[in-house]
């Protein structure tokens, strides 16, 4: 069993055929999917799908991209929303200083707000983090507080990695770790504690090898699964085991279907 703890299914990538992309994922073993909000329309839809499939999760946040968008109102609504018994998760929340698509000062801003909202919404946080990681963890270390969530497609440093680990978090790997340039990335897959250990593909983001350059889909999550059981020197299947029942005790999914 797999679980793509980290999609996108909303996306109009998957207009023309999110079903059979879904029944793909499902005939090639990926158990259960969780599909990310990144702003209010996306959180909507994700629920939607959620709600269609009992193997599928959704979450709802603001995309530091679209943290302009995160007045709020809209964050009440998206406050209604996390009620909804499909919502296992805040997010995509965080910081991202390499598009700027938002002011940092109002990344900043939002994600902090969100980060309370979570706390008071009992929800783990699922967190993005692009050339932000200093912020990021003054950030998160001035709450003075255990977190719940994951820091998704992972991008720093095993030292980092601990860090954010002993903060409460674990840590996602995509597709870049089956890169051959991603020493570092491979390096901190195989080195943090495997109860901390995720995978996801952040499709139609960040397609593994041998498929780069196409559309990434739930179903490829099983290629990033294998590269880090190589890596780790474990079987696949004790891999696969080890974090599903990591993604199911973060998101509070239930032990069966």
């Amino acid at each position: 069993m797999l679980i793509d703890s980290h999609a996108h299914l909303d996306m109009d990538d998957f207009a023309a055929d999110r079903d059979p992309v879904i029944k793909r994922a499902v005939q090639g073993g990926v158990a259960r999917i969780v599909t990310i909000g990144i702003d209010l329309a996306s959180s909507k839809k994700a629920i939607e799908i959620a709600k269609k499939y009992d193997f599928i999760y959704a979450t709802v946040g603001y995309h530091p991209h679209n943290a302009d968008e995160a007045d709020p109102r809209d964050l009440e609504k998206l406050r209604a929303l996390a009620s909804e018994p499909k919502v296992v998760a805040w997010g995509e929340i965080g910081l991202d200083f390499f598009r700027r698509h938002s002011p940092p000062e109002k990344q900043v801003k939002a994600f902090e707000r969100q980060l309370d909202i979570a706390s008071e919404q009992a929800l783990p946080v699922i967190i993005h983090d692009r050339d932000a990681h200093t912020d990021l963890l003054r950030i998160l270390k001035s709450r003075k507080r255990q977190y719940r969530g994951v820091i998704h497609c992972f991008s720093g440093n095993y030292d980092l990695a601990m860090a954010l680990i002993e903060l409460g978090f674990c840590i996602s790997f995509p597709g870049t770790v089956t890169y051959k340039n991603a020493v570092d990335t491979q390096a901190v897959a195989t080195r943090i504690p495997l109860e901390r250990l995720l995978v996801e593909t952040d499709c139609p983001y960040l397609t593994p090898l041998p498929f780069r350059g196409k559309r990434n889909e739930p179903l490829y999550v099983k290629h990033t699964a294998e590269k880090i059981a190589q890596l780790r020197q474990l079987d696949f299947e004790e891999l696969a085991q080890a974090i599903s029942a990591n993604t199911i005790r973060l998101f509070n999914l239930p032990e069966t279907l």
